[in-house]
């Protein structure tokens, strides 16, 4: 009895303490981006949720997606690198699957989805 009287306040405070990716996260998240180059330009992002035209070497804030991060650049010497940049899943999805809403709210917000901090475009020689 003495054991469910400790145990029971514990995963109450572990539930009430972990938060679904949906509360904790913004739905915008930067990504420092620049040419492998090193040469200035601008690039044309886009994923379902959101376009973008940045400047390249640059931290834009980008809308957390589940589909990758399609890039169509254009550098300063004209090359024009294209490609993608992947969405991965963070680790706060776990905890809401488990103790919040079993991950619904955030598989349709994308708000447990991560870009990389930073990443640079290669641009072919």
């Amino acid at each position: 009895m003495k054991t469910k009287l400790i145990i029971m306040p514990m995963l109450a405070a572990t539930v009430s303490l972990s938060a679904c990716a949906s509360i904790t996260n913004d739905a915008n998240v930067p990504i420092a981006i620049s040419f492998s180059d090193g040469t200035n330009g601008s690039c044309n992002l886009s994923n379902k949720r959101a376009s973008y035209q940045v400047p390249i070497p640059s931290t834009p804030m980008i809308r957390r997606s589940d589909d990758s991060l399609k890039y169509n650049c254009e550098t300063s010497r004209g090359d024009k690198p294209f490609g993608s940049i992947p969405s991965t899943m963070g680790g706060k999805i776990i905890a809401s699957a488990v103790f919040i809403d079993f991950g619904i709210t955030d598989a349709i917000t994308d708000k447990h989805r991560e870009y990389p901090a930073s990443y640079v475009i290669p641009v072919p020689r």
